[in-house]
């Protein structure tokens, strides 16, 4: 996906290197002390995580993730959190009739 000045395929040290320079210039003092965007893929994890959290189904998000829907369930069950009142919520009015 990215090439060094020559055509090159950039190295995993420079990669890094550049990948750490960012995160400082990007992100808070505290932030970049935290494990926040650590490595290039744990932006996939969050990507995942806050479609989940944002109530976008599993099965579209197991899509846009190239997962199985067990496999992202697996993977991310833990991750879906403070859905409690909303589900809740939709539980009730489904019992009801509700259109809501």
């Amino acid at each position: 996906m990215f090439h060094s000045e020559r055509g090159n395929v950039v190295g995993a040290s420079t990669y890094s290197r550049v990948w750490e320079e960012a995160r400082g210039l990007a992100l808070t003092p505290h932030q970049v002390a935290s494990p926040l965007a650590g490595r290039p893929y744990d932006l996939r994890h969050a990507a995942v995580s806050l479609w989940l959290n944002a109530g976008v189904p599993a099965t579209e998000v197991a899509d846009r993730a190239g997962h199985s829907v067990d496999v992202l369930l697996k993977v991310y069950a833990k991750c879906i959190d403070g859905q409690e009142a909303t589900v809740n919520q939709r539980i009730e009015d489904a019992l009801r009739g509700s259109d809501q």
